[in-house]
């Protein structure tokens, strides 16, 4: 026969393994949880730039498609990048180009143009330092020939030793058949004004 005292000892006992198996399952949720976010974090910023999918996730405003552009333009001028990524950043690049742009610039000739700049750009110890966009509101969407075109400024504070050169860029897009806006082609802005 059991006694009152062995009962509740029992549950005690019941309640106290429950309690441990609840603390040692919330430390390994909270372990695994800092351990992924640490391996975000690890990640660099070519890595993050090449993770984004185009195909299912473009961008979907003309300031959204530079910016995504200005990204990958910090990769090519501020990043350590090996000729594999400078690759994968330009088919990046070129996801965003207008097929006009595209028919122009093949590949070939890109990629060599792109490897000269970057190579250019390091050995004159140049580094975008910052980039200002336009806000949303300065968009200036037009049509013309049946097609929607975005125009857009944008800003870049160009270190190069100890000093720094401000250079603005006008950038034109135009909506393809699917609705995204796709750079049709760009231009320094004093070039414009002149």
């Amino acid at each position: 026969m059991k006694t009152k005292k062995g009962k509740i000892t029992a549950q005690a006992t019941i309640v106290f393994v429950v309690l441990i198996l609840a603390v040692v399952g919330y430390y390994c949720y909270l372990m695994n949880r800092y351990d992924s976010a640490d391996a975000e974090k690890t990640l660099t910023a070519v890595e993050n730039v090449l993770l984004r999918d185009l195909e299912n996730n473009y961008p979907p405003t003309p300031k959204e498609v530079i910016r995504y552009y200005n990204d990958i333009i910090k990769c090519f001028y501020n990043e350590e990048c090996n000729e594999e990524q400078i690759e994968a950043l330009g088919r990046k690049a070129r996801e965003l180009y207008d097929q006009e742009l595209l028919d122009h610039n093949t590949w070939d000739t890109y990629i060599l143009r792109l490897q000269d700049e970057i190579q250019d750009f390091r050995s004159n110890n140049r580094k975008v330092t910052s980039v200002s966009l336009a806000s949303s509101v300065d968009v200036d969407e037009f049509t013309e020939d049946g097609y929607q075109f975005a125009r857009i400024r944008c800003g870049y504070n160009i270190r190069q030793g100890r000093d720094t050169i401000f250079s603005t860029e006008v950038y034109l897009l135009r909506k393809d058949g699917d609705g995204h806006w796709k750079i049709y082609g760009w231009d320094l802005a004093d070039h414009l004004e002149e």
